[in-house]
């Protein structure tokens, strides 16, 4: 009988090589890009002390948005939320009218590309490094970046582009280009058009939710093929994405609320078992969220730029992303998408992350586990039964298919914007996609995620310009749809 040393060496050999080899191609890849991210990140992060914590001026720049919204429109975050509601139920659809979605679908869609792996594994990083008080400010933000999403899907709407065969192109890059050719700088409209498109479609690049996805199916199952499961990824996007918008709404329409339902009960189950440190939980997140623990670096203010950051990474509110999904609906009536979106937020943040961070508050695993991102939160879901953590893996596989599938379709529409609406260009841009996600969950590739973090940042940019220069139209096109829809509907409740 041979020996098995001399027959086994080759193959071990072979998948040390492999391995190495697998290592340089990320190191590689990372130290090419590194002072491509490095200058992006000095840029678009550009920070200033306060208090011993770095602000990032373009996190001013989103919150200020959002106040700014919130208080233009008199708090139609609150008043306008009732008929938000009633919109996305389909009380006002009508299939003869112009687009390819209804409401629920475009609002499916839009929540797809923001409910992501940030809601499990970001949210965990923010509690980590500014402390249970970060999920307050996180909530507050939501809360006002209801508004701004508002403003921005409504002027989508309104100034999308309905093609001869019932398609629909619409997103910030048109009212960008509109709001500076009225005020007859046509050119620079152009031009900030064009760089939201190219934020975009670097941002549409979606590494970090796959690779985040793949870790934690990976610890619960052992699976170790990642390429099979990139690819696996990939080819299921790719299906999808080349039927275009229509099988986009019908795939999110469905996917959407199971995914949220799922993640929501196994929150509130976790919340349930562990009643007894609700009340201490919920009192330490509001306590530490003016009174921070030596440990918060920069204290209340710390905490605060935490937290926003983390709301402004996961509902998007101000960036221009979501009005891409919108601009989809049948409607003549672009007003009633801007209530419909404002509900993003409020489910995206004020609901979901905050769950997420009162799941690790409340479990224990925050001063106990040295766990980080969403291993913490597994922990947090492992303290109820120890294979839940498999509950967790599904809602993350599904919240890095919804969101690299919008995302997918955003980077698209950014993509066709630049160069052509012909098939042969989308067919370029989807298989670009598909291979870059295929290698996804195999490389550590940080710079990447680096990169499309701070392109998604860029596109606030050119949007809130674009809202702020609009925003006397907006008021105008609120106060009639207010008096024509919002109103004529409570007489008609009340007769």
């Amino acid at each position: 009988m041979k020996s098995c040393a001399g027959a086994c060496l080759p193959d071990t050999l072979r998948r040390t090589e492999y391995a190495s080899h697998a290592v340089t191609v990320d190191q590689t890849i990372n130290a090419w890009l590194a002072p491509i991210a490095d200058w992006l990140g000095k840029v678009v992060f550009f920070a200033v002390n306060v208090a011993g914590a770095e602000l990032p001026l373009i996190l001013v720049w989103l919150i200020a948005g959002s106040v700014i919204c919130t208080f233009a429109f008199r708090f139609i975050n609150l008043r306008g939320f009732g008929h938000a509601l009633r919109v996305v139920r389909g009380d006002y659809t009508d299939k003869s009218l112009p687009g390819e979605t209804t409401p629920f679908q475009a609002f499916s869609a839009a929540v797809s590309g923001t409910v992501g792996l940030g809601n499990i594994a970001g949210v965990a990083v923010a509690v980590s490094i500014g402390g249970p008080g970060a999920a307050f400010w996180m909530v507050l933000a939501g809360f006002f970046g209801m508004s701004a999403k508002f403003a921005e899907v409504t002027l989508a709407t309104k100034y999308r582009q309905v093609q001869p065969d019932g398609t629909v192109s619409g997103g910030a890059m048109f009212y960008v280009q509109e709001a500076l050719t009225k005020r007859r700088l046509p050119r620079v409209g152009k031009f900030l058009a064009a760089f939201f498109c190219i934020a975009t479609i670097g941002g549409s690049f979606t590494v970090f939710q796959v690779n985040q996805a793949y870790a934690q199916f990976k610890a619960v199952t052992g699976f170790e093929q990642a390429f099979l499961f990139g690819v696996v990824i990939a080819i299921w996007i790719g299906i999808v994405l080349f039927g275009g918008m229509r099988r986009i709404a019908k795939w999110t329409g469905k996917l959407v609320p199971f995914m949220c339902v799922t993640y929501i009960v196994a929150c509130l189950v976790v919340l349930f078992v562990n009643a007894g440190n609700l009340p201490e939980a919920i009192s330490r997140i509001f306590r530490e969220a003016f009174f921070t623990s030596d440990a918060v670096a920069g204290g209340m203010i710390g905490a605060l730029i935490v937290g926003v950051r983390r709301a402004s990474f996961s509902n998007e509110a101000g960036l221009g992303s979501a009005p891409m999904a919108h601009a989809t609906v049948r409607t003549r009536e672009p007003m009633s998408q801007g209530f419909a979106a404002l509900l993003e937020p409020f489910l995206d943040t004020v609901i979901i992350c905050f769950l997420t961070a009162l799941v690790i508050v409340v479990s224990g695993v925050l001063d106990t586990s040295q766990a980080k991102g969403i291993a913490l939160t597994s922990a947090a879901f492992a303290t109820v039964v120890p294979w839940f953590p498999i509950v967790l893996a599904v809602a993350a596989i599904l919240f890095c298919l919804s969101t690299v599938l919008t995302w997918g379709y955003y980077g698209e529409q950014a993509w066709t914007w630049l160069f052509s609406t012909r098939r042969e260009s989308r067919y370029a841009y989807r298989l670009t996609l598909c291979v870059v996600l295929s290698g996804a969950a195999t490389l550590e590739i940080g710079q990447v995620t680096n990169i499309a973090d701070s392109l998604n940042f860029c596109m606030a940019i050119p949007n809130l310009i674009a809202v702020y220069l609009l925003m006397p139209e907006l008021r105008a096109d609120l106060r009639g749809y207010w008096q024509r829809v919002v109103l004529k509907r409570s007489e008609m409740n009340v007769t």
